[in-house]
């Protein structure tokens, strides 16, 4: 080797201490990286059967405009991640702006006045609270007559199955499951765990529709929620699956009775699929799904590499360094507004793009307390690729995600601890911190 890559570090703002830190956790985890890329690929090879089997063409990549009336590119795309997710029909569209429109969407078409929605997993990512009418909003569920029901987890992040069996009711119409944390610092749950809930809930009301978010979740394990009992799964194309590429929109798979009804609701009672042209946006759709198993691979690297650096510096991380991965957020509990901003501000820092802005917390739309988000991405709020956001409001955590290589996200981590050390909230000892890991 004919470089020091020390030295491209230092001039990237990366001190000699922060550095040897970090490349002595890097080099314990090189077992751990080769399981989580024996899941890509084999995720990479589902990808490519699905594409194959569907008969992907030049021609599918082109998009329509006007009506959309028989896209090929659009139609063909949706059977493709019907195969993936192993399910009847999925609705793929650049039309959904985001994953919460996307659960909206899923839960304004398959829910009627008089229903009940039940979450048996607590309680749900912030900006689904006005979507419910937790919090009142124009439009909620709540305003048309929907109501809501909510069983905790339990201390130690197990299911209530007393509390569920005893919520679900003659007017429990769905169930949602919501498979990552948001901003809590419970476990993330895995496709086993969400088939165990799924198949008490049946076994209690069969006709009950069962519902996965499955946002930051898809491609980390070999088998997605629909595999497991999941009669909906739904995310975001600026995560996971959208490989870094995909400039907007969300998906849902599953039942064709349940896509049919929100295929309805995003555009007309009579019109459904049929109508909704593509646009410009299929070619990073079908590249960005492409190339997700990889992408989900150096996010879940990126997040593994977070937790052992701060756990061994004695912050509170969940998951821990060696818990199995179901998805691609790390949280870090602080315990001080300051060390959530220095992490941000850290991982901004590391941006190829907006890197030289300071994010500073703000009252962002949809949530109940200041925001700081982190991200200098190339598609606006793409949580695929490098980010860190948190509430700031006690514990004072931190939620990491993304990074579309590795490099990127080992980077984007020293670039916070050097943030830290800098602004004084850690004082580790690194050197003893090594000598205790070569013990």
């Amino acid at each position: 080797m004919d470089f020091a890559k020390e030295e491209i570090y230092e001039k990237m703002g990366i001190s000699r201490e922060v550095y040897d830190f970090s490349e002595k956790i890097w080099n314990s985890l090189k077992e751990r990286f080769e399981q989580i890329d024996a899941v890509s690929e084999y995720n990479q090879l589902k990808v490519i059967g699905a594409m194959q089997k569907n008969k992907v063409s030049e021609a599918c990549l082109l998009g329509t405009t006007g009506y959309g009336y028989n896209d090929l590119g659009r139609d063909t795309l949706e059977a493709v991640y019907a195969d993936i997710f192993h399910t009847e029909d999925a609705l793929v569209r650049p039309q959904i702006t985001c994953g919460t429109h996307a659960l909206a969407l899923a839960l304004m078409s398959n829910l009627r006045p008089g229903d009940e929605l039940l979450s048996p997993v607590g309680k749900p990512y912030d900006t689904l609270e006005e979507v419910i009418g937790i919090r009142d909003s124009k439009g909620s569920l709540k305003e048309y007559g929907i109501s809501y029901k909510q069983v905790d987890l339990l201390p130690d992040g197990g299911f209530d199955f007393e509390g569920i069996k005893n919520a679900i009711n003659e007017k429990t119409k769905l169930v949602t499951i919501q498979r990552s944390k948001g901003y809590q610092t419970r476990p993330t749950l895995s496709v086993a765990r969400i088939g165990e809930l799924i198949s008490y809930i049946k076994n209690i009301k069969p006709d009950v529709i069962c519902m996965v978010d499955n946002c930051y979740g898809e491609f980390t394990e070999t088998r997605e929620p629909s595999d497991v009992g999941a009669d909906l799964v739904v995310g975001s194309l600026i995560k996971n699956p959208g490989g870094g590429l995909a400039p907007i929109g969300g998906y849902l798979a599953g039942k064709k009775e349940c896509i049919e009804n929100a295929a309805y609701r995003l555009t007309s009672p009579g019109l459904g699929k049929e109508v909704g042209a593509s646009l410009q946006a299929l070619n990073p759709f079908y590249q960005g799904l492409f190339l997700a198993p990889s992408v989900t691979a150096n996010a879940l690297k990126s997040a593994v590499f977070a937790a052992n650096i701060y756990e061994k510096l004695g912050f509170f991380v969940v998951p821990d360094g060696k818990e199995s991965r179901h998805d691609i957020i790390q949280a870090v509990t602080f315990g001080t507004p300051e060390g959530v901003i220095a992490f941000c501000q850290g991982i901004q820092q590391a941006a190829a793009v907006d890197g030289h802005v300071t994010p500073e917390p703000w009252d962002m739309p949809g949530y109940d307390s200041p925001v700081i988000m982190a991200a200098g991405a190339f598609v606006s709020g793409s949580s695929i690729e490098l980010s860190a956001d948190g509430p700031i409001k006690p514990p004072y955590a931190v939620y990491f995600q993304g990074g579309l290589t590795w490099q990127h996200g080992k980077f984007g981590i020293m670039k916070t601890l050097q943030k830290l050390v800098e602004k004084g909230i850690t004082a580790a000892d690194f050197s003893k911190i090594l000598e205790e890991i070569e013990e």
